[in-house]
Formats: C-alpha cells, structure tokens, sequence
C-alpha cells in the first residue's frame, strides 16, 4: 500500500475525530447520502466534469427506478480539485461530516493513492470511476473500480490499427512525461508494440501536458517514417500534438489512450481529429440495453451522447443503486447502524453482477473490475470541424 504524507495526516484527522459511525445515516429522511468526490476544478476538471454528468443522470435514473426498497439516493457533490490535498480533505468531509454511505471518486489515481486509505481506515466503500492506475484496489478491502486498468484496452487497440491497415510495421510514440497515468498508459503501449513480432518501435518521443510547440519532436519522428503513431496524453496537449502532426504532414494512422479519449480534444484538433483511434473501456454505440437506456437519458438532459468517463461515473453510482436494491430485499436499511450499513453494502457490491452502459461487469474479491466488452473507436468530426463522435470500430468480448 502506498503510504504517503497524505495518507499519515489523513489517519490521524481520523482519529481526532473522534466520529464512531455508529448512527443511522439518514434519520429524518428516506434519502441515503451517496458521496461524490470529483474534480470539478484544476487541469483535470474537464474529465470530472464529464464524470459529474454521468453521475446526475445517474441520479435521476436510479431514483426514477424505486430499486431501494422504500428508499432513495442522494448525491453528496464535493470539488477535490486535482490535487491530493483536495482528494484527502473532501473524503474526510463526506466521510465524517455528511456521513455517507459510500463514495464515487476521486477522478485522478494519484488522488486515490492519497485519499483511498481514509476510507479503508473509516470502513467506507469506495467505487473508483476514473482510477486505472496499478495497485488501486489492492489498497484495501472497501476500495473497488469499475475502470479497467489499460493493460487490456492498449493491445486491443494496437489490433485493431492493425485490422484497419495490415501494412503496419514501424511505430512511434509520444508521451506526456509529467503525468502520472500517461507515463503508466505508455509502459504499456510500448511493451504491447515490442512484443507484437511485426511491430517496430522506432522512437519515444517525451512531452509535457502543457507543452502547445510539438515541431521539434515530430519532425525528428517523421524523418523515420512511421506508419503508425502512438500518443498518451491529455486532451489539450494530445489535441494539440495531433493537430501538428497533420499540419506537417503525416497522413498515417494515429492512435490515443485515455487522456484523448473525451470529445473535449474535438475544440483543439476540430476536422484534423479525424479518423484518430482511441482505445476505449466504452463507446457510446455500444448495443447493450442499458447503454441505449443510458444513452437516451444523457441525451435528453445534456443534448449530446455520453463520453466514456460519464459513462464509467455512471456505472459507479449503478454498482452503489443496484447495491442496495439487493440488500434492501434482505434487511431493513433504516434500522441499521452507519457503520453497518457500510459494511454490508461494501459486501454486496463486491458479489453482485452488474449490466451496465460499460457492458456486464463484477468485481474480484479485491475489488478489480471484471469487465466483459472493451471498444475501439474512431473519431468523426463534422465537415465543418465543429461537431464529432467516437464510431465504434471494434467491441471485443473477454470472458471473465
């Protein structure tokens, strides 16, 4: 486990507290208060704010189902920022101010690693809707993820650039070196290009998230004729590298991970997004019932179809919904004390079968999703560079 200078001062906010978690949660009320910790400000607010989507309309759904038996959710919204300091101060708030049952969040995996160990300590679920990083669930028994970690999703999508274009052979990468998860994304991207026999990695080329200059490093990649280009970035920076590299002329193929993987690159690369591949854990022209259901209801509330980490924020409030709808079958959830309630409804999360937008998942005893379908898709934009979407190239079933 990692034990950070947050994760020292977050224990002993819990033992001052002095906060025993022995009350009901809700008295006066049938709502049971869900926490949601996300990162609505700082460079990682365009995704929690995709995620904070997701989660209203999830809201709405779940409640509008009368799945808990005489009872209802009700979200606990917190802003951690996008640093650790602001993860490790909301999950204190939720978890011994508000009082909740569980958490959603945080929206960073360095966030987690920080923030995380308080919930185990205080014994509240926590379901990771973002958090793809390695070592996430292995933190404690109440922490659980409904995102796939991208040893799956990369070497599903290097396949799938090679069914679009057999004559793929040399491949050159680029990756934000200051960021977290894209130094994690391009370990893997690259071992899946070196141990496919007829890939060449014929250079790595290191970037900064809030570099806006790409000239340099493509130039030296195109002297080496790629036919396929990799990038592990964020959507500014990543938008940015791939509207250059068209401007100077490559015309082969290019693929992004996760970091791309939001219709918020569409304003910076706009028609020169097109075609690009992104590796994906969902698409929204995923077939499964529940996605259409999801789909339609994010569209009739935000006017456009969901993005993946809308959808995964989603699934993380269904896993807490569907969740209690079983428990609430078996016992009465008034009755029964805070700490209780959190016990046995980590329990029920970690042995149930979940139909989601993101296709059927459940979990390890661990809390590591165990997730059926990943997708490919390829970026659309309109012809006047406004508009685009993510078409569903190829849906990969994995047993699990």
């Amino acid at each position: 486990m990692v034990k950070s200078p947050w994760f020292m001062l977050a224990l002993g906010a819990i033992a001052l507290s002095g906060c025993t978690a022995t009350e009901s949660p809700s008295v006066n009320s049938n709502a049971l208060p869900l926490g949601v910790a996300l990162a609505q400000t700082g460079n990682a607010a365009l995704y929690g704010q995709e995620q904070l989507q997701g989660v209203r309309v999830a809201e709405e759904f779940f409640n509008q189902s009368g799945q808990i038996k005489g009872r209802t959710l009700r979200l606990v919204i917190q802003d951690t920022g996008s640093d650790e300091a602001g993860a490790v101060n909301v999950f204190q708030t939720l978890i011994n101010g508000d009082r909740v049952i569980g958490i959603v969040g945080p929206t960073l995996s360095q966030q987690a690693f920080s923030a995380d160990p308080i919930a185990e300590q205080a014994g509240v679920p926590v379901v990771a809707p973002s958090n793809t990083a390695r070592g996430i669930p292995e933190m404690g028994a109440f922490i659980s993820r409904v995102s796939a970690g991208v040893e799956v999703v990369a070497p599903t999508a290097i396949q799938a650039a090679l069914e679009i274009n057999p004559n793929i052979r040399r491949v050159a990468v680029f990756f934000a070196q200051d960021d977290a998860f894209s130094r994690s994304e391009t370990e893997i991207f690259q071992k899946a290009i070196r141990e496919h026999p007829k890939l060449e990695l014929v250079t790595v080329q290191q970037t900064q998230t809030t570099d806006t200059n790409f000239q340099a490093q493509i130039n030296a990649t195109l002297s080496l004729k790629p036919d396929l280009i990799v990038i592990s970035g964020l959507a500014a920076d990543g938008g940015n590298l791939i509207r250059q590299l068209r401007e100077l002329g490559y015309q082969g193929l290019i693929l992004g991970g996760n970091g791309v993987n939001t219709v918020n690159i569409f304003p910076v690369c706009r028609r020169l997004c097109n075609g690009v591949l992104v590796a994906q854990a969902y698409n929204s022209e995923n077939p499964d019932p529940m996605n259409v259901k999801f789909r339609n209801a994010f569209a009739a509330k935000y006017s456009q179809a969901p993005s993946q980490f809308s959808a995964q924020a989603f699934t993380a409030v269904q896993v807490f919904a569907d969740s209690l709808a079983r428990l609430s079958q078996a016992k009465n959830l008034s009755e029964l004390p805070l700490a209780d309630l959190r016990q046995a409804l980590n329990q029920e999360i970690l042995k149930g079968v979940y139909e989601t937008p993101l296709g059927e998942i459940r979990f390890t005893p661990q809390g590591e999703v165990l997730q059926r379908f990943f997708y490919v898709g390829q970026i659309e934009m309109s012809d006047d560079g406004q508009s685009g979407k993510f078409r569903l190239v190829k849906r990969v079933e994995r047993q699990p």
